[in-house]
């Protein structure tokens, strides 16, 4: 199969393309710029697309491929790179009208199956989408993309939790910090967790996901996707024991790791849920392997030589 994915140089993305590549796909990566050199991603062909700001209705662009896994969609990170719009109306285009338009291009361009990464905060945390911008999107994107199934474009869509692990090559910020946290190696950095908690999945089990979304996903359904439910405290504490240096490890806001607006999606507290066994199933990912993929992904960013720029 033909398969595009947009976000593919991403760190979940480039995992999932990775994944589907090896799985026989002719994977075709879009991303606003071209992954990083030294990685298995320069094996594959590179498009360059702005979804938000790019117009693809004519759906040229996206003409000759079968499949779609969308990984990208924009989040606080988005929006703290120097935007001037609210909060509000920086979700509305990049979300709201972006991502639907989108797939009814991929839809026009006759892909004929789709899988899309959203939130799990919309369906965890209903109610702070009144107040908060960022999960009122992903509710409202999530819905309209749904609403665009037919006979002849099958989507459907995940909901995720937090993620860990890494793609060589592929290093990302956050966990290459924890890592060094975990160390000893950050300073000025106190060795202490945020409050609450959440639900936490390897990078490589949603990839699974995706492919299993593409082969056998119900067109229309939203999918809770999910591994193991930890308090941070709990999650920060497995990557000091693979540091060597286990602690019991004290609990305050203002963690310099992970802010506190995205512990304000669940209201400085935390979810447990159990996804379906039955769409467990479906889409054929594995579960009971995050503590491995912590141990896996702290090996990896203390052989980092320098901290990630």
């Amino acid at each position: 199969m033909k398969t595009l994915i947009v976000g593919g140089a991403g760190f979940v993305g480039s995992a999932t393309s990775l994944h589907l590549h090896d799985a026989g796909h002719e994977v075709t990566i879009m991303s606003r710029s071209k992954p990083r050199p030294g990685s298995r991603l320069d094996e594959l062909p590179f498009i360059a697309g702005n979804y938000i700001d790019d117009d693809f209705s004519d759906g040229r662009v996206l003409e000759g491929f079968d499949w779609l896994v969308f990984c990208a969609g924009s989040d606080m990170g988005n929006y703290s790179e120097g935007t001037t719009a609210s909060q509000a109306d920086f979700f509305e285009k990049a979300n709201i009208v972006a991502l639907p338009r989108f797939f009814e291009a991929a839809k026009k361009a006759g892909i004929s199956r789709s899988v899309y990464m959203g939130s799990f905060y919309s369906f965890v945390a209903p109610q702070v989408m009144d107040r908060i911008p960022y999960v009122r999107s992903r509710d409202i994107s999530d819905n309209a993309i749904r609403a665009l199934s037919s006979p002849n474009f099958n989507v459907c869509s995940a909901a995720l939790p937090w993620i860990v692990g890494h793609t060589p090559g592929v290093p990302v910020q956050h966990w290459h910090a924890l890592a060094l946290l975990a160390q000893g190696k950050l300073a000025g950095v106190p060795e202490s967790a945020p409050v609450g908690g959440a639900n936490f999945m390897s990078s490589h089990a949603i990839a699974q996901c995706m492919l299993g979304g593409l082969e056998r996903g119900e067109s229309g359904k939203a999918y809770m996707i999910g591994d193991e439910n930890l308090s941070w405290k709990e999650f920060f504490e497995l990557w000091f024991e693979a540091a060597g240096r286990p602690r019991d490890l004290s609990t305050a806001r203002g963690n310099a790791l992970v802010p506190d607006y995205v512990l304000s999606y669940l209201e400085f507290g935390g979810t447990n849920y159990e996804p379906s066994a039955e769409d467990t199933a479906l889409l054929g990912y594995d579960r009971g392997t995050l503590r491995q993929t912590v141990k896996d992904s702290f090996a990896y960013y203390a052989g980092l030589a320098e901290p990630v720029a």
